[in-house]
């Protein structure tokens, strides 16, 4: 779009009281935003509310501010650095799933690969959000990456909200996965801020990784805060430009729960996996599950459910080291340990080792990756085997 289309957009997004219903109503009457601030009081009163046709009638606060900031923003992506771009509800590469939705964005803003930007960057048929706990477990950490890793291969684009947890495995599964950067976006992170800042700065390499090989997404103008209100918004966006939504972990009060609702509502498939009875963090998908969401306990689950050829998909690893191959006790120690999180004195008491040649056995283990310690003086297992 041109620099005084920009504006108009920018104008109509920032008008106080209009929202994306009121704005969709207002492009259709009237075509593009600058058609709209063309109108007279009385040919807008036929779309919208008085109260409405006033504030569009009144320059907001900090527009042009913001217009000069957002095409300075544009126009100063580094050569060698990932593109940039906003495309509005008109432009061809808008996200057709997502535009069929209730509530489409009215503009998108985007980073990424220049050979993502100037194409389609949505693969409409292959998106799966890919959702979770901030704070998962080992297990549903390493279910998170190994998944998107799979799937990823198979030729899905994974879908996250770029968040700690089970976002960040789920993003960083696929981008390991990820062999050609710029053929396709390996990853797509859905933000909740506009995209001159990062959230959480935890995640700042990783928002860097996503620019090169997948895309950053946000409805946000520039210099967005993270609000809390932005997070459970944005939700719909990861669900609405996916085929599916999994969710891998999370409580009961989880937002990847509204994920998972506003997935069901687009007509969209959901997918959970299970976990133990005694994991506040499996509660959330037990109840998906109980409410009809697709019980998955392996990548293929995912693809014949998307009726999407498996021909291409790795398989998921299996325990990271053969613990036979290390001797000792290590194979006793894993099958006392089973899969939910355990105590050193649980342990000592299943096995009948002493307790000091128990610690070195688990400690071999976590090298290995097999066992991850977890606050409070716990041990879980990582992996199928």
């Amino acid at each position: 779009m041109d620099h005084d289309e920009l504006g108009a957009w920018l104008r109509l997004t920032l008008t106080p009281g209009v929202g994306n219903g009121a704005a969709r109503r207002l492009l259709a009457g009237f075509g593009l935003p600058q058609s709209i601030f063309q109108q007279t009081e009385t040919a807008l009163q036929h779309c919208v509310p008085a109260a409405q046709v006033r504030a569009l009638c009144e320059i907001p606060e900090g527009w042009e501010a913001l217009w000069q900031t957002t095409a300075q923003w544009l126009a100063s992506a580094a050569p060698q650095g990932p593109a940039r771009a906003i495309v509005s509800l008109g432009d061809l590469r808008y996200p057709q799933a997502l535009l069929d939705t209730e509530d489409p964005p009215l503009l998108l803003y985007l980073m990424g690969p220049a050979s993502l930007l100037e194409q389609q960057p949505f693969p409409s048929d292959r998106c799966l959000a890919v959702v979770g706990s901030r704070n998962p477990t080992a297990q549903g950490a390493e279910n998170a990456r190994l998944f998107a890793r799979a799937l990823c291969g198979a030729g899905l684009t994974i879908v996250s909200g770029l968040a700690l947890g089970v976002d960040a495995a789920a993003h960083e599964g696929a981008l390991d996965s990820a062999t050609t950067p710029c053929a396709r976006a390996a990853t797509i992170a859905v933000v909740g801020t506009g995209l001159d800042r990062v959230y959480p700065r935890k995640n700042l390499d990783l928002a860097h990784r996503i620019a090169a090989q997948g895309l950053i997404v946000s409805e946000y103008p520039l210099g967005t805060a993270p609000l809390p209100a932005n997070f459970p918004k944005r939700n719909r966006i990861i669900s609405g430009v996916s085929q599916g939504t999994l969710v891998v972990e999370a409580t009961l009060a989880s937002g990847s729960l509204i994920t998972a609702r506003m997935a069901a509502e687009q007509g969209r498939e959901v997918f959970a996996i299970p976990g133990s009875i005694h994991a506040p963090q499996s509660r959330g998908c037990h109840a998906l599950i109980r409410q009809g969401a697709k019980l998955v306990e392996s990548a293929q689950d995912v693809l014949e459910e998307l009726k999407i050829p498996a021909t291409t998909v790795p398989g998921l690893p299996q325990e990271g080291t053969d613990a036979a191959a290390l001797g000792g006790a290590e194979g006793p120690v894993l099958s006392a340990l089973g899969y939910d999180p355990m105590g050193l004195d649980a342990l000592v008491a299943r096995t009948g080792m002493d307790a000091s040649a128990l610690q070195v056995a688990l400690l071999e283990l976590e090298l290995v990756g097999s066992v991850a310690r977890l606050p409070g003086g716990l041990f879980q297992r990582i992996g199928r085997g």
